[in-house]
C-alpha cells in the first residue's frame, strides 16, 4: 500500500493548521457491504472460520469490539464476522491521508498511536450512545512484532468503566503466522481462524472495578503465535520464512553482536561470529552447530528486552542516527521535510533537523510504548514520535534496529514511572 507524499520546507509545515476534530460518522451500509465482498477472496484463501461463545446474551445493542493485531487480514477477519452490524473503527491517523472521506464513511475514528488523545474517548462514546453503532478497537495499536501481546494502555480498564457497554473479544489464530510484520509482507500457506466470545457485560463492569478489569484484558492479550503454531503442528514450508527474521531478532546471543544478524530463506545467521539457526517449519530456531541459546523466538526477543533494560540502568543506552524526516500535519499527504538526526536516552527522544530549524523533545514518560514499525507503506522501518500537533516519522539512515527502540521506550516509560513514585 502506498500513500501520498509531499516535500514541504519545515516553515511551511508549521503553517498547516491542525485539521478540526470531526465526529464520527455512521459507517455506510454500501460501503461496508462492498468490504464484505472484496474481503471473500483473500478469506477463502485462508479457509477462515470462527467459533463463538456468549453472544446470544447481548442484546442487538452496541459493543465495544477488541481484536487482537497481528497482520493486515485483521479487517477483513472483522467484516465476516460482524456483517451487516454496522461498526466504526478506530484507526491510526495516516490511513486517513488521501482518502479522508472516504475513510470516515466507512466508520473510521482517527487517532495518533501512542499519544495521548482525549478526544477518542468522546469519539467513542459518540458512536456508541449517539449513532448507536459498536466500535472495533485494537488496543495494542501496533502490530506484534514476535507474535504475542504488545502492551495495553493501563487506562483502558477506566475507558471500559466509563463507556458502559458489553466488550467482546475477538482473537486470531493463524494471523500472524499467515503475514508476521517482519516477513517483508510476504504472505504463507496457513489456514486462519477466529474466536468470538462476550468478555464483560455491562453488569459485570459495573460489578468489577478497573483493576479487576485490567486484569481480565491482559489474560485475553495473552497469546503466543509461535507456541500455537508448534503446539498445533502448522507446517510453514515457505522457503523465505526466516526473511527479515533479524528485525526482531537483532542482537546474537552468542556474540552479543547488535545488527549484525541476518534472516535469509529458512536461515537466520550472525555476519559477527557466523553462528547459524535454521527457522523450523514449526517455528522454532534450531542452531546449525553448537547450543540453541533460544529455540523459542519471543524467548529470543524477551532476551532482549532484558539487555535493553540493563543498559538503561546502567546508563548505557543511547540510540543516535542519522534519519529521513516525514510529518504528519493534515489528512492531504505526507510531508518530507528533509533529514535529521534522531537520539533516544534516559531523557527521551531529540528530533534536529530541517536545516537547524527543527528541534523536538519528547519525555520517556510521555507514552507507554513507541510507534516503530516495518517496511512502512513501502518506504521502510520507521521510529515514529510526536504529540496532537505534529506526528515525525524518522527512517533511520543506519542499521538500527527499530524493535530496539520500542523495547527502550518501554523500559524507560516503567523505570522512570517506578521511580517517580518511589520519590512521591
Amino acid at each position: 500500500m502506498k500513500i501520498k507524499v509531499k516535500s514541504l520546507s519545515y516553515e511551511e509545515l508549521l503553517k498547516i493548521k491542525k485539521p478540526r476534530n470531526k465526529k464520527p460518522k455512521r459507517p455506510s451500509f454500501i460501503l461496508r457491504t462492498l468490504i464484505r465482498i472484496l474481503s471473500i477472496p483473500d478469506l477463502l484463501k485462508v479457509r477462515f472460520t470462527y467459533t463463538s461463545s456468549g453472544m446470544k446474551d447481548l442484546k442487538n445493542e452496541p459493543c465495544l469490539i477488541l481484536m487482537n493485531h497481528s497482520s493486515f487480514i485483521d479487517l477483513k477477519i472483522a467484516s465476516k464476522i460482524f456483517y451487516p452490524k454496522p461498526y466504526c473503527i478506530v484507526s491510526t491517523s495516516d490511513g486517513l491521508i488521501g482518502k479522508e472521506l472516504l475513510m470516515r464513511y466507512i466508520g473510521c475514528i482517527p487517532t495518533k498511536k501512542f499519544v495521548r488523545d482525549l478526544r477518542l474517548i468522546s469519539d467513542i462514546n459518540y458512536a456508541l450512545k449517539e449513532l448507536k453503532v459498536s466500535v472495533l478497537m485494537y488496543p495494542e495499536a501496533g502490530y506484534s512484532f514476535d507474535g504475542t501481546a504488545t502492551t495495553l494502555p493501563r487506562r483502558l480498564g477506566s475507558l471500559i468503566k466509563k463507556l458502559s457497554v458489553p466488550v467482546v473479544m475477538v482473537t486470531t489464530y493463524g494471523a500472524f503466522s499467515l503475514d508476521p510484520l517482519y516477513n517483508e509482507l510476504k504472505k504463507r500457506k496457513v489456514k486462519v481462524s477466529a474466536d468470538v466470545r462476550c468478555l464483560l457485560t455491562k453488569e459485570e463492569i459495573s460489578k468489577k472495578n478497573v483493576d479487576e478489569i485490567d486484569n481480565i484484558l491482559d489474560e485475553a492479550f495473552s497469546f503466543d503465535s509461535f507456541r500455537w503454531q508448534k503446539e498445533n503442528k502448522i507446517e510453514i514450508n515457505e522457503p523465505f520464512r526466516a526473511d527479515g527474521l533479524e528485525r526482531i531478532l537483532y542482537k546474537c546471543p552468542n556474540c552479543y553482536t547488535e545488527g549484525e544478524t541476518k534472516g535469509k530463506g529458512i536461515h537466520l545467521y550472525c555476519n559477527k561470529c557466523s553462528k547459524k539457526y535454521e527457522l523450523t517449519s514449526l517455528g522454532e530456531l534450531k542452531a546449525i552447530d553448537g547450543a540453541t541459546e533460544f529455540s523459542h523466538i519471543p524467548d529470543w526477543y524477551a532476551w532482549q528486552r532484558d539487555e535493553v533494560k540493563k543498559e538503561i540502568l546502567n546508563g548505557a543506552y543511547n540510540l543516535k542516527t542519522d534519519v529521513k524526516i516525514y510529518a504528519l500535519a493534515d489528512y492531504k499527504a505526507r510531508y518530507d521535510i528533509g533529514e535529521g538526526c534522531l537520539t533516544h536516552n534516559e531523557n527521551g527522544f531529540t528530533l534536529t533537523g530541517a536545516d537547524g530549524k527543527l528541534e523536538y523533545s519528547q519525555s520517556p514518560v510521555s507514552s507507554y510504548s513507541l510507534n516503530s514499525d516495518y517496511y512502512w507503506y513501502e518506504i521502510g522501518d520507521i521510529i515514529s514520535i510526536g504529540n496532537n500537533d505534529r506526528l515525525f516519522y524518522c527512517f533511520p539512515k543506519s542499521n538500527i534496529p527499530v524493535a530496539k527502540a520500542r523495547l527502550a521506550a518501554e523500559e524507560l516509560y516503567k523505570i522512570k514511572n517506578i521511580r517517580s513514585k518511589s520519590m512521591a
